[in-house]
């Protein structure tokens, strides 16, 4: 099991490098893959980490070189994806909402591709017909997730093609003579249940006879990763055993059998990243102790955009009295990320690492109060390196046209 980073490692990656500061563990992330695929060893299946949770070229290529395939939200993660080393055919690119012409370009790409509404799948057929095998993403109705900004497989989702409009997704595809490889369902992230896949399973099982080219399962992700002390991430060996039994209990008329698909991005990176902050300001009031840090949301949102625990370690005090503490940052509107948190002793000048910051953290980060984004440094064997330079003043101004 790879062990995480030690306080002193952090510290280190801090004083090298400066605050704040993304810190990326690789050998966590070879241990979570090696999870899914020793759990799923009972069946076929194929990993697609799903590239928007964070992607750093450095940490592309890393996923490449263990052995993983590449799932894309966007074309741009695309290019990058290809850019990275992947070849076409370990590319999957999801759609959602976007113009015809990305398809195209992910056609041209030579991607697998995804397509989430009856307008895009009618545009594909009507240019590509046959020639081009696509999957299809279904909204299976299910509620299933942590916070609702999360949850996409539930009647009120904008994402994919409702399952009872399937009459009107068969017209479409007679008409257009349309190859259907893969059939897709996402129903939210943070998923601990099992049996909530298994029921996604459900509801495709009903599909899969109309469609006879039908090769592909695709699942989605959203395994549980333990944010909160004490939380346990979704038990992969249980849920490839009901998988398998679910596969079982259901055989086709000829006995055919589906590749499975899964994208996962959280359970891959979340636990290997780091963000770690300085100290700037203890504020005492009536009510609690600020203690205030040099970053803020425009580096890590999740806190105040999805309620989002993120588990906080005074690293250079890490055996200081407890005392509660509400962590904020530095930007100019309400960015809290713990309130009366239990911590050990802060002081002005300690260094804060905030845990679970690999997915979800850089990637939406910002340059809000004109504040510069963080660096980014990749650990692996026990040595850092810089994978992303923190930005500068030109940063800020590099895409702005000054007027004369």
């Amino acid at each position: 099991m790879a062990e995480q980073l030690s306080n002193e490692q952090l510290i280190g990656a801090a004083k090298e490098f400066g605050t704040p500061l993304y810190v990326y563990h690789a050998e966590k992330i070879k241990e979570q893959y090696l999870k899914l695929v020793d759990g799923f060893s009972i069946l076929d299946t194929k990993f697609f980490y799903a590239s928007k949770a964070l992607t750093n070229i450095n940490i592309l290529r890393y996923i490449k070189e263990i052995g993983c395939n590449v799932d894309c939200s966007s074309i741009n993660e695309v290019k990058l994806a290809l850019h990275a080393g992947f070849e076409p055919q370990n590319i999957l690119y999801t759609s959602n909402g976007i113009a015809f012409s990305e398809i195209e370009e992910a056609v041209s790409a030579g991607v697998h591709i995804n397509i989430d509404s009856l307008s895009n799948l009618e545009k594909f057929g009507k240019k590509y017909g046959h020639s081009y095998p696509v999957g299809i993403r279904m909204r299976p109705n299910i509620m299933a997730g942590g916070n609702i900004k999360i949850s996409t497989g539930h009647e009120g989702s904008k994402f994919g093609i409702p399952v009872e409009q399937l009459d009107k997704i068969e017209e479409v595809v007679k008409t257009y003579n349309i190859f259907i490889r893969t059939l897709h369902i996402h129903t939210g992230s943070d998923i601990k249940d099992v049996d909530v896949f298994v029921k996604g399973i459900e509801v495709l099982f009903e599909l899969i006879p109309h469609f006879p080219e039908l090769e592909v399962i695709d699942l989605g992700g959203g395994f549980k990763v333990p944010y909160i002390p004490g939380e346990k991430e979704t038990d992969i060996n249980l849920l490839a055993q009901k998988i398998k039994e679910s596969f079982d209990n259901h055989p086709t008329a000829d006995n055919k059998k589906f590749q499975l698909w899964f994208e996962p991005g959280k359970f891959l990176v979340s636990e290997c990243g780091y963000l770690l902050a300085e100290v700037t300001v203890l504020k005492e009031t009536a009510s609690t102790i600020f203690a205030a840090v040099d970053t803020g949301l425009n580096h890590l949102i999740r806190p105040m955009m999805y309620d989002a625990y993120h588990h906080i370690n005074n690293i250079s005090n890490p055996s200081g009295e407890m005392k509660a503490y509400t962590v904020t940052g530095n930007i100019c509107e309400t960015d809290t990320f713990a309130a009366n948190r239990e911590l050990h002793e802060i002081r002005e000048g300690d260094y804060l690492a905030f845990l679970n910051a690999g997915a979800y953290g850089f990637e939406m980060a910002s340059n809000y109060n004109s504040r510069f984004k963080p660096a980014e440094v990749l650990v692996r064997n026990n040595k850092s390196r810089l994978i992303r330079k923190r930005d500068d003043m030109k940063d800020l101004l590099k895409s702005q046209v000054e007027l004369d």
